[in-house]
């Protein structure tokens, strides 16, 4: 495990608990916000996003934004894409595979699909959240190559929070800084000097499954 910089954390609650303690100490900065909203991206961002939403008394809800990688290396992602807003590409990476966006199409239908049908799933009927002039927080359990937070965090903007605000408890130098360009805040508990995969930062990185995330939904 390369975690040389700091302790690997346990597993994701106790990531999101140091989390938790940053993002409520950056709220006091915004002592007239209201209630604020926590989008955790599933599945692994919902444990990061229930210990944020319970530290700051947020409300709970989620933002599904689907990766899409590679053909021959689908985990390293080259773009991203919601339920309803436009693929998001990573354009010099494009370049330096020698793909177009026309190349990607299927991939980019065949994961906007799957938003859709996670959407359904979790929210089970309920109505999403109201966003607009909002504290909103997007959480997730770590940004590697930022590209599946950017295309959630457009969809956010594009509703109007008050303030918008990415949270990770470990991310990758160079996508924290390009996150900026998107969140008003962007907040990580570690950056590490050199970053590998994401779960290389946690001893307990196992999967949830989708009953996980509805079972934690339905609870908030």
């Amino acid at each position: 495990m390369q975690a040389d910089e700091f302790e690997a954390f346990r597993d994701r609650r106790d990531a999101g608990r140091a989390l938790a303690r940053q993002v409520a100490a950056r709220l006091e900065e915004f002592p007239d916000a209201g209630r604020p909203l926590v989008l955790a991206l599933p599945r692994g961002g919902l444990p990061i996003g229930q210990e944020i939403a319970a530290r700051i008394d947020g409300e709970l809800d989620i933002a599904v934004a689907r990766k899409i990688g590679l053909p021959e290396q689908p985990e390293f992602g080259i773009g991203a894409v919601t339920a309803d807003g436009p693929p998001l590409f990573n354009e010099a990476v494009l370049r330096q595979v020698g793909l177009t966006e026309a190349d990607l199409a299927t991939a980019v239908e065949r994961e906007r699909e799957e938003a859709r049908r996670r959407l359904r799933r979790y929210r089970d009927g309920r109505a999403a959240a109201t966003i607009s002039e909002r504290m909103v927080i997007v959480a997730d359990d770590g940004l590697a190559t930022g590209v599946t937070a950017m295309a959630a965090l457009r969809e956010v903007r594009a509703k109007a929070p008050r303030h918008l605000m990415f949270a990770a408890p470990v991310c990758a130098k160079e996508a924290a800084r390009m996150l900026l360009r998107e969140a008003d805040t962007v907040l990580c508990v570690h950056v590490p000097e050199r970053f590998s995969a994401v779960g290389a930062w946690y001893h307990d990185f196992a999967q949830l499954s989708d009953h996980e995330v509805e079972a934690a939904l339905a609870q908030a």
